[in-house]
């Protein structure tokens, strides 16, 4: 492990890639993790849990916390969350605000993780967002997550200081995929699909994002999918 001026850090575990691939830099770049998971009423929370323990277990990672703001489910707004709305098929191409959007849903979890930081005396934040996702996902831009810096300088006890870190925000999926397999990340712990907990769709926007990614690195995806 690489010397650090962090002692312990907070990393925000989904379960899906990118968080992964997030959790192995904070892994590399600190002495202690923290892992959180938070439910929020999505469909495929199960198997996201089953991903974020495994992926708890292959670094040995004792501080966990596995929370829930099911909350968003009622508030609706989004095919994640609303058994009404379909999860629909994605369009790369498109730059609209796609029906899997969680209105607001990582503010939410940040504030969780800002209060754990501070309570367990974390000096940094890790969160898998990516801004090749925020034509669809307003809150994975980088001026959110400078914003929400300003936050917790602002709403923080005056002794505390915690940095938000965001280490794959400028990368292609591609890029995340090579940074992974760089980092030895548990990628075929992951589970990234927003409609299936057994075999992933392959065709929703997350899973269709992550194919591209892997096809375009020339990495072969681990997992399996219903078309494969």
């Amino acid at each position: 492990m690489s010397a650090s001026r962090n002692i312990l850090s907070v990393c925000l575990v989904s379960g899906g890639m990118d968080s992964c691939v997030s959790a192995a830099t904070a892994a590399n770049e600190n002495n202690e993790l923290a892992l959180l998971h938070i439910s929020y009423g999505q469909l495929t929370e199960a198997r996201e849990r089953k991903a974020f323990i495994d992926i708890a277990d292959h670094y040995g990672v004792e501080k966990r916390l596995d929370v829930s703001i099911e909350y968003l489910a009622k508030i609706g707004g989004s095919s994640l969350t609303d058994k009404a709305m379909a999860v629909t098929d994605a369009d790369l191409e498109s730059k609209e605000i796609p029906t899997s959007y969680v209105p607001f849903r990582n503010a939410n979890m940040l504030a969780i993780a800002v209060s754990w930081a501070e309570v367990i005396g974390a000096t940094s934040i890790y969160i898998g967002a990516v801004a090749e996702d925020s034509s669809g996902y307003p809150d994975c831009r980088p001026e959110f997550y400078a914003a929400f810096q300003q936050t917790i300088n602002t709403g923080t006890k005056p002794d505390t200081n915690i940095e938000m870190r965001t280490p794959i925000i400028h990368l292609t999926k591609a890029e995340i995929v090579k940074k992974g397999v760089e980092l030895n990340a548990p990628l075929h712990l992951t589970w990234s699909c927003y409609r299936n907990e057994d075999l992933a769709c392959g065709t929703c926007d997350s899973c269709a994002l992550r194919l591209r990614g892997f096809e375009q690195a020339g990495i072969k995806d681990p997992i399996h999918y219903e078309a494969s």
